[in-house]
């Protein structure tokens, strides 16, 4: 048996099932760039950049330098106390490059999770409103106030509730397939009715607090708005005096070629979270927001012991520091490009790959059974997954049948070269029948 077996084996016997969602007995001992290194000793390329919390890739010298030397300074002080400059560049930082021609203010915390939560309380205290409107297909994280915005599986959201008030939701503007799946996609006023009916029926415009939304739809498919949609929205929002927040906690730091994704669309948020790869892969969130709106909440309305924690504040001023010095936003659009340029042709040749969407190195590609139809086909998606991931590329599908393509930054194109390669080769296969081998059940969301 491999020391991986082992190893899986064991973490069965502790680790609860509650918290992974299991797709490959991957067991990583270490990683550099874009290559994963399994326990055995076998690499592979990442096309996950472990769920784009690693933009800046694995264990980058600029990035654990930072860490080591604040380390030996000291580990941690609460800043709900205390003040340490770490936090403060930090702070500086993420008010430079986060878009809005306003005064901002910025606050920190562990995950995702937590930063949409903030959102809740932010909005609520500065409209005085109760209610959040979010989409179908959000994931906006686990905590109670970020799964009750969430609307993407059943899973996280039967055994406990129930979830919180005030939260409603509505049709994300697919610019792919339509509504309930109809494989036309809407107009904008199309997909703006429900919230319209909603107005005017059972929620009144003047009780919404805010309007929470992934410009890019991450784990519900990679999806991308009808165009005119997010301006269209703003118009409704500043006419009610409704505010907008923006999750940008996978798509933001470079995902799109931008600091921000909001920069790829016409409309301005009030505030944005960020997360993921914002401290190269420590704990660490922030909401970046309008300094009236951020200046409501008193202390300790929003506030974490272990938040703005020095080491991973260090690790964050490193990552931007990097995606600076290294060109990397750039490099995101110009790899993006690139392998747009054969995953383009994908839907011209295979009838199994129904659409190939996304921005930068943020690319959704969705497997289908009848490309009309525009039938999804979670079954062939994982099929050829696990054919990359004998072939050493590790990629997973989310929203059932999507191939989620968000490598770190810095991969090379002679890794790109070679997943792309890998990923058509499993497409031939499928075609031809040769992928029956593959058992699926249990697998991915």
């Amino acid at each position: 048996m491999s020391k991986a077996h082992d190893l899986i084996k064991e973490d069965e016997q502790y680790f609860a099932k509650s918290g992974r969602i299991k797709y490959y007995p991957l067991a990583i001992d270490h990683g550099y760039g874009a290559t994963l290194v399994d326990v055995d000793g076998k690499e592979y390329i990442d096309l996950l950049a472990s769920a784009s919390s690693q933009n800046v890739g694995h264990a980058p010298k600029k990035v654990t330098d930072a860490i080591k030397k604040q380390v030996d300074k000291f580990v941690h002080y609460t800043p709900a106390y205390m003040y340490h400059e770490p936090l403060i560049c930090l702070s500086k930082k993420l008010c430079d490059i986060t878009p809005g021609d306003y005064e901002k203010r910025v606050t920190f915390g562990l995950t995702g999770s937590d930063a949409n939560d903030g959102i809740i309380k932010f909005a609520r205290a500065y409209t005085g409103r109760p209610y959040i409107i979010s989409f179908t297909n959000a994931y906006h994280g686990s905590t109670f106030g970020a799964l009750s915005m969430s609307a993407i599986s059943l899973n996280m959201r039967k055994s406990y509730g129930p979830l919180l008030n005030g939260f409603y939701h509505i049709p994300f503007p697919d610019n792919y397939r339509g509504l309930f799946e109809q494989p036309a996609s809407n107009t904008v006023d199309e997909y703006l009715a429900p919230l319209r009916e909603m107005f005017d029926k059972y929620v009144p415009a003047e009780e919404v607090a805010c309007i929470v939304l992934e410009t890019i739809q991450g784990d519900g498919g990679l999806l991308e708005p009808v165009p005119g949609y997010f301006k269209a929205l703003e118009s409704i929002c500043r006419e009610h005096g409704i505010l907008i927040a923006v999750d940008d906690i996978q798509q933001g730091l470079g995902r799109t070629g931008t600091w921000s994704s909001v920069e790829h669309f016409d409309f301005t948020p009030d505030l944005i979270t960020f997360g993921k790869s914002l401290a190269g892969g420590l704990p660490m969130s922030a909401i970046v927001g309008r300094k009236e709106i951020m200046e409501t909440l008193e202390a300790p309305a929003h506030l974490f012991t272990t938040g703005a924690n020095p080491v991973s504040c260090e690790a964050a001023l490193a990552t931007l520091e990097m995606i600076e010095e290294e060109h990397l936003l750039e490099a995101s659009t110009e790899k993006g490009k690139y392998v747009r340029q054969t995953m383009d042709r994908w839907v011209k040749d295979y009838d199994c790959i129904g659409d190939v969407r996304g921005i930068g190195l943020s690319i959704g590609i969705d497997v289908v059974s009848n490309s009309i139809e525009k039938t999804r086909d979670p079954e062939a998606a994982l099929k050829i997954c696990n054919y990359c991931f004998d072939k050493g590329i590790v990629i997973i599908a989310v929203a059932g049948n999507v191939l989620r393509f968000q490598p770190p930054l810095v991969i090379t194109y002679e890794q790109l070269d070679y997943a792309l390669t890998t990923i058509e080769n499993a497409i031939k296969a499928l075609n031809n029948g040769e992928l029956n081998q593959y058992e699926i059940e249990g697998q991915g969301w």
